[in-house]
């Protein structure tokens, strides 16, 4: 693959393409397949129009198609690398169309699922409580058998409920927040180099986490629209380099793992950190 480049065209082709263990971690967010034909922009409810892709699939063709492309990303991922998947539970008739139902049916062994309280809402008119959340599921490709390395204390104090507001200034029509890529990025490569691949690139926010970390990415996009707009973002990353250095002080605690500190004795078994 070609490093720091978004690729344009179908991301399963273009996956299909790459070669076996290439990526160290890959973050995305795909389209939600809202079944609905018009509307507006980044809404929880409403639909959401993309440039050059149709989101009204049928149900189960949808589900069979994001199998496929998680299994090939678990194919280009590396042993003990990672991928987050950003999705949210549906709303269909008289029931819920839930991610974990395509997520057990992958490659993947799933690790966590992360909670994202966007800390915004739209009025419902009653028929269910406001919306006001997303899922992130934190997949993992076993190494060895192990069940994962140990993240070091200072990240793995953050809690599974990330609260942040959705990215309001975006032309894109549904962007995550630049702070979930870096937070990811930071928590599992801990400052060392990596390569991170987004297969729905949109408007180029893991690449400019990727950038302000010292990583590489690879992205993938079906517009050129969104391509253009997101290099052109890429081009100009240090003038977000803010949203770092607030995310940097949340990962403050000492370096070691819990384990690290149990054998200094620095921590007492089953020691608890109070959530406020």
């Amino acid at each position: 693959v070609n490093l720091n480049k978004i690729y344009l065209g179908n991301c399963l082709d273009l996956l299909k393409s790459f070669g076996d263990n290439v990526f160290n971690i890959g973050i995305t967010s795909p389209p939600y397949n809202k079944l609905q034909s018009g509307g507006g922009k980044g809404s929880l409810f409403g639909p959401i129009i993309y440039d050059s892709f149709n989101d009204t699939l049928p149900e189960d063709e949808y589900q069979s198609q994001q199998i496929e492309v998680l299994n090939e990303l678990y194919r280009t991922i590396k042993p003990g690398g990672s991928f987050f998947y950003n999705h949210k539970v549906r709303h269909s008739k008289n029931s819920i169309i839930h991610p974990i139902e395509w997520l057990i049916k992958t490659d993947w062994s799933i690790k966590q699922e992360i909670v994202w309280d966007r800390m915004t809402a739209i009025n419902m008119r009653g028929f269910h409580f406001w919306q006001n959340h997303e899922r992130i599921y934190w997949l993992y490709k076993p190494k060895e058998d192990k069940t994962s390395d140990e993240m070091k204390s200072k990240h793995a104090k953050l809690l599974s409920i990330w609260r942040f507001l959705p990215d309001r200034y975006n032309n894109h029509p549904a962007p995550f927040p630049l702070v979930l890529p870096i937070r990811i990025i930071k928590s599992l490569l801990n400052g060392k180099n990596g390569l991170v691949i987004d297969p729905y690139m949109g408007s180029g926010t893991t690449a400019v986490a990727s950038k302000l970390l010292g990583c590489d990415y690879v992205g993938i996009d079906v517009s050129e629209k969104y391509i253009k707009e997101a290099q052109d973002r890429i081009d100009k990353f240090e003038t977000e380099r803010g949203i770092l250095d607030e995310e940097n002080k949340l990962h403050a605690i000492t370096g070691k793992t819990y384990v690290e500190r149990m054998r200094a004795k620095q921590i007492k078994e089953n020691e608890f950190w109070d959530v406020k």
